[in-house]
């Protein structure tokens, strides 16, 4: 699980990434100045740590992401339940819902989803 961990920083460049790639080099340089702030150097420091562990691709200039934004939510929603509930997904659910209603869709989403995740058919 430990493999798509990454820091907020990183999370926000990989965004940036997903949404504009494939991205030649200079031109996230531009947006990520534009949207993060960030110099030429913190993007081609940024791209090269996160080619070096396996996210991205840097070939001849053009960036692409090589991880699924899916699976580094995947990782980040699973960290936060075991971290922070123990791994329990009922305490998760059960903090997350506090003082907040569903309305009738969003409940009838859930019981489907669970109904899927159990194997049962709801019928």
């Amino acid at each position: 699980m430990e493999e798509y961990k990454l820091f907020d920083a990183e999370y926000k460049f990989l965004s940036v990434i997903w949404e504009n790639e494939p991205v030649k080099s200079t031109e996230l340089s531009r947006i990520c100045l534009d949207k993060l702030g960030w110099k030429k150097s913190t993007v081609f420091n940024m791209i090269r740590k996160l080619s070096d562990r396996g996210f991205v691709k840097n070939d001849k200039s053009i960036v692409t992401s090589l991880v699924k934004r899916e699976c580094v939510a995947k990782y980040e929603s699973e960290a936060v339940v075991e971290k922070s509930f123990g791994g329990s997904l009922p305490a998760f659910i059960a903090a997350f819902l506090d003082g907040r209603r569903l309305t009738p869709e969003e409940a009838e989403r859930l019981k489907a989803l669970i109904d899927q995740s159990t194997g049962e058919s709801g019928e």
